[in-house]
């Protein structure tokens, strides 16, 4: 039988639309697209759905800590924790202990507590888990929290005119119980605070609970004289670094990029 130049022609048609489906699946699972009539012009696929059920299967995240600065600063990079588990973890540190050491120590204790309470929750069960903490020192004295207005004056008349360091050490659960860790270091320098300045700021009340006495994110920003390294370290959760982790094992980091506006 002979086969005519329309039907051979049909047949390539056939064979490249398999080809292209194929490489299409391949780089975008999950998503569904049309078949483009012959002679259209269009030589792009047309992205028609996205495929529930992976949408529905996506991996949950646990925040292992109610800090509302490190809930902000996740929802900055377009990702909402599907719980809080907030760690009553011990903070104050052991004699000797250095700040890189402590902040380590901490946000491990912190990802084990949390761990521990999402393993009797069915919903949560096999979730990531994200804990943090974050340390301020100068040389190897370790700030305090502050939460007493003394607290609060000595931690500044401390860092006035000199230079600091704010370390946080982030620590990934993976669903399989693995645990990563990283630690960031972010140098800062203040300039030098006046009684004046120190007594203003005391009684804006910014510094309650915060390491070392005071927050970068509000009036204390205007005190940095100069800072290396990351800025969202020392709000408390290094954004780029912890991103960086949970895309690495394989958490969809940018699921809710698509409604973040």
């Amino acid at each position: 039988m002979t086969v005519g130049p329309d039907s051979v022609r049909d047949t390539k048609l056939s064979q490249l639309r398999r080809k292209n489906q194929s490489r299409f699946n391949h780089l975008f699972p999950g998503c569904g697209m049309q078949p483009l009539p012959i002679g259209s012009a269009r030589a792009r696929p047309r992205i028609l759905f996205i495929d529930e059920s992976r949408m529905l299967g996506r991996p949950k995240l646990v925040l292992a800590s109610g800090s509302p600065r490190r809930l902000s600063l996740l929802n900055q990079a377009g990702i909402e924790p599907d719980a809080l588990r907030p760690a009553d973890v011990d903070e104050t540190p052991k004699r000797g202990e250095l700040p890189r050491a402590c902040a380590n120590r901490l946000a491990r204790a912190k990802a084990d507590a949390a761990l521990k309470s999402v393993q009797l929750d069915d919903e949560l069960r096999g979730s990531f888990i994200l804990a943090a903490d974050t340390v301020v020192a100068v040389g190897r004295r370790i700030l305090p929290k502050a939460n007493l207005v003394d607290e609060a004056a000595q931690c500044l008349r401390l860092l006035s005119g000199r230079n600091h360091r704010v370390y946080t050490a982030i620590c990934l659960v993976t669903p399989k119980e693995a645990f990563r860790q990283r630690l960031i270091e972010t140098r800062v320098r203040f300039k030098r605070l006046s009684e004046e300045d120190i007594q203003a700021y005391i009684g804006s009340g910014e510094w309650r609970g915060k390491a070392g006495g005071y927050a970068v994110q509000g009036i204390a920003g205007s005190f940095v004289v100069k800072m290396v390294g990351s800025y969202s370290n020392i709000v408390g959760l290094p954004l780029y670094e912890s991103i960086t982790l949970l895309g690495g094992e394989g958490f969809p980091i940018r699921f809710g990029w698509l409604n973040a506006s």
